[in-house]
């Protein structure tokens, strides 16, 4: 049995690792589980695959896990529950599924023990992949993406040599303002950005799908995680989210990894890496797979995009910042305090004003304190506390 923790176990990739996991009785032993504040759901989950550990971020919600859980399972409480399941638990694979920057920490942790990480949390490349990367490559540890387009490329590269790809083909949705004119983009608000037209996601990526920030991020990652350089990324909007990325090589080949809007595809490939494994999954589909289209990205109704590309040239904590001002921001708009367009505008401002800190992941996580603490004080600016 290949043992495994799950990170973020009570949201969508967490529910649906486990349901990898649920299909293949006997394959998984689950040793581990992290969660926030779910502790129903969670204890819900520890009864079923019996793990030794048990995280909360939550204090609140780890007292009442600890006392509905038997002794057997120990609970771990508090900011840092996730980090220390990490260090004591025993697992060959971290599937980690946390949302935004604080999931960096657990990556390092896993990757510190030479484990393999599935990692769908894309802050933890995008603040630090080059210091993710050198981790992994010195402590004989794996990063395997489990994001649908970065494992598309992932899966396409079967192992070549990056010197033998010319480009590689990110393909976005274009999320549900892709036929929108960009003078109407200031009217929307967040019923209409959560609005997705394939997928089936959380609230802060589905924002990101909308402005197209979810891409500028990805870009990064394809950075860090293949050593591609800017030049060779590009971006294609593709409506039916059956083509999830492309490699095309120095010789014209192109080779693309098709299949459903289904996040439980590239969970189940990572999860059972690097063999192939029977599974439930739908593949071709003459009705799904029918018409297949692709567009160029227009900048002016996803100017966000350019923001990630921007961040490779400058390199550093550029990721750490942009990252950090999008999460403060697309809070915001969630919460009805700036308008959709602003997003974009606020992580402009927060990546023209980095700090350009140098010194590993603690300058880093340094520059995601204050890229944080400027994107509010623009946010105060534009919609005083006293305001609302």
């Amino acid at each position: 049995m290949r043992s495994l923790v799950v990170l973020g176990s009570t949201g969508s990739i967490g529910t649906q690792t486990l349901e990898v996991v649920r299909a293949r009785p006997g394959t998984f032993a689950v040793t581990g589980l992290a969660a926030g504040s779910n502790w129903a759901l969670a204890v819900e989950q520890a009864r079923e695959f019996g793990p030794r550990w048990l995280a909360l971020s939550d204090a609140e919600a780890a007292e009442r896990a600890r006392a509905a859980l038997p002794r057997s399972v120990e609970v771990l409480s508090g900011a840092h529950a996730a980090v220390e399941l990490c260090e004591r638990a025993e697992y060959e694979l971290a599937v980690h599924g946390m949302v935004g920057a604080r999931g960096l920490a657990p990556s390092r942790a896993v990757l510190e023990r030479g484990r393999k990480l599935a990692l769908a949390n894309k802050e933890s490349l995008v603040v630090a992949g080059q210091e993710l990367m050198a981790l992994a490559r010195s402590r004989g540890g794996r990063i395997l993406p489990v994001d649908s387009e970065l494992c598309a490329i992932f899966q396409c590269l079967g192992g070549d040599d990056v010197s033998r790809v010319r480009r590689v083909l990110l393909t976005a949705s274009g999320g549900p303002f892709r036929d929108s004119r960009p003078d109407e983009l200031a009217r929307m608000g967040p019923d209409d950005a959560l609005r997705h037209p394939t997928w089936t996601m959380g609230r802060r990526i589905s924002v990101g799908s909308a402005t197209l920030m979810n891409k500028a991020l990805e870009v990064l990652e394809v950075h860090h995680l293949f050593g591609l350089e800017r030049a060779r990324i590009e971006v294609l909007i593709h409506r039916q989210s059956v083509v999830h990325s492309m490699v095309e090589f120095v010789d014209g080949s192109v080779l693309a990894q098709l299949g459903p809007p289904d996040m439980k595809g590239p969970l189940h490939y990572c999860m059972h890496h690097p063999e192939r494994v029977d599974a439930p999954l739908r593949g071709f589909d003459f009705e799904l797979f029918a018409r297949l289209t692709f567009e160029p990205v227009d900048p002016a109704l996803f100017p966000s995009l350019a923001l990630g590309f921007r961040a490779i040239e400058q390199g550093g904590d550029s990721g750490a910042v942009l990252n950090a001002a999008d999460e403060v921001a697309v809070e915001a708009f969630l919460k009805r305090r700036i308008r959709f367009t602003d997003i974009e505008r606020i992580n402009r401002l927060a990546l023209e004003r980095r700090p350009a800190r140098t010194g590993g992941i603690d300058a880093l996580l340094a520059s995601d304190r204050d890229a944080r603490a400027l994107a509010l004080a623009e946010i105060d600016r534009i919609s005083p506390p006293a305001a609302r």
